[in-house]
């Protein structure tokens, strides 16, 4: 279990969809920050690139696995495939 409230809201989302469903990092912005979501997107993919070094999660950009530290742009997370 995640101690950052933000990476427990990632891994939260994702256990409510499929295994093979991403969600958006938007998201969990929105669901913790609701009036002040787009200055926290930052904050959020901190939280992703985290849990993706620790092997829980996977980012994606067009469907593809991406290193987390050199994306640029729109990502995705999803559950890491074993």
């Amino acid at each position: 279990m995640a101690t950052d409230p933000l990476a427990q809201g990632i891994l939260d989302l994702l256990a409510a969809r499929t295994p093979e469903a991403s969600i958006c990092p938007s998201e969990v912005a929105c669901a913790t920050f609701p009036d002040h979501w787009r200055e926290n997107m930052e904050a959020v993919r901190a939280a992703a690139r985290h849990l993706e070094a620790a092997g829980e999660v996977e980012i994606l950009q067009g469907g593809v696995v991406v290193d987390p530290d050199t994306a640029k742009g729109p990502i995705r997370i999803r559950r890491k495939t074993r």
